[in-house]
């Protein structure tokens, strides 16, 4: 069998093991945001990150969600990590975008973070953050979902098939997920253009 071939039905393997019901009470919970008039605060590095912007626009066009990702302003981004360092970086712009009880932290991760190996720790900062001042927390990770899986409210982990593919399915099916989001009767408001 080709690469090709491979790939194509390892994620439709991992499609068919994602939890519907998981992703029922992600929306739950961002219905909940929605009308509290909370904001959403998508957080990710990588390839995660530039799903999170994404997101972003999605949530805000099509679902009428106020929402944002830190990794969209490179200046403050960069800034912050030279003067006060990456392991910072999001749990502080949380406090200047004053994250309260009716905001929502959405992880897009493959880990989902892991203090004690030093991964993506920046990520774990922030999570405690929101859990310390009663922040919604959600997140979209792959394999365990390291540190989000542990402090999210509700986390859809992605399943592994092929331990040599998780980012890439990870991050796909982050997009895959987010997309179904908006798309949702519960959350979407305006149409998309085609």
């Amino acid at each position: 069998m080709t690469f090709s071939k491979t790939y194509l039905e390892e994620a439709i393997e991992v499609t068919s093991m994602i939890s519907a019901e998981k992703v029922e009470s992600m929306v739950q919970l961002l219905k909940i945001v929605k009308n509290e008039k909370g904001r959403i605060f998508f957080l990710g590095v990588g390839g995660s990150a530039a799903n999170a912007g994404h997101a972003v626009n999605d949530f805000r066009k099509l679902a009428g969600i106020e929402s944002y990702a830190p990794t969209d302003n490179v200046a403050e981004l960069t800034a912050r990590t030279n003067d006060e360092g990456w392991q910072t970086v999001f749990v502080e712009w949380l406090k200047v975008s004053n994250l309260n009880t009716k905001d929502c932290i959405f992880i897009l991760s493959v880990g989902g973070g892991d203090k004690a190996r030093n991964v993506s720790v920046n990520l774990c900062e922030a999570l405690d953050y929101a859990k310390s001042i009663g922040a919604r927390i959600t997140g979209i990770v792959g394999r365990d979902g390291g540190y989000t899986a542990t402090m999210a409210d509700v986390c859809l982990v992605i399943p592994t098939v092929n331990k040599d593919t998780v980012t890439p399915h990870s991050e796909s099916c982050q997009a895959l997920i987010w997309h179904l989001m908006v798309s949702h009767p519960e959350l979407k408001v305006n149409p998309t253009k085609w």
